[in-house]
């Protein structure tokens, strides 16, 4: 049986400074940023730590919000689904046969997800922040193969270094 080849996707948005969060909010509001995220998220799962759901209003539409907890969450609707580890998760997007699934944060995820993830697209904002969540070092393992530029962010998409890459 062939495998799914499911590209597993971190997206987040970081200051100059490399802070994500800050008392489990996002510092800023950039709406031309989050239009890029919906955009680029919309139609595909989406995996979040459970402090990241709790930060949410509701539910991100359009997409299947895959929550990751050890505690069993209530839910009522069809677009949230919870999993107590990463593995769960990416087998359940590989069964659905979903061609990509986003890692949306945060800290402690896309800490764990950095070592397995495909590709990276990291939205640069143009100011630095206190905060007290970071997003992680990327490494020599990463290639810079694009960047946009917008009037109050910058992104950059990165794909993992492979050896004997098969094009």
């Amino acid at each position: 049986m062939k495998k799914n080849n499911l590209e597993k996707i971190i997206i987040a948005a970081v200051s100059k400074n490399f802070v994500i969060g800050r008392g489990n909010k996002i510092p800023w509001l950039i709406k031309d940023e989050l239009k890029h995220f919906r955009k680029t998220t919309i139609g595909f799962p989406v995996i979040m730590g459970r402090n990241t759901w709790e930060s949410l209003s509701k539910p991100l539409e359009k997409r299947i919000n895959i929550i990751l907890s050890k505690r069993k969450l209530k839910n009522k609707s069809e677009e949230i689904i919870t999993f107590n580890s990463f593995k769960k998760a990416i087998e359940y997007c590989e069964r659905n046969k979903f061609e990509k699934c986003y890692i949306i944060g945060g800290e402690k995820v896309y800490n764990h997800a950095i070592k397995f993830a495909d590709k990276i697209i990291l939205s640069i904002v143009s100011k630095k922040v206190s905060g007290d969540k970071y997003f992680p070092k990327i490494d020599s393992k990463w290639n810079l193969i694009e960047t946009k530029y917008y009037d109050d962010f910058i992104v950059h998409t990165y794909i993992r270094k492979r050896k004997n890459r098969k094009n």
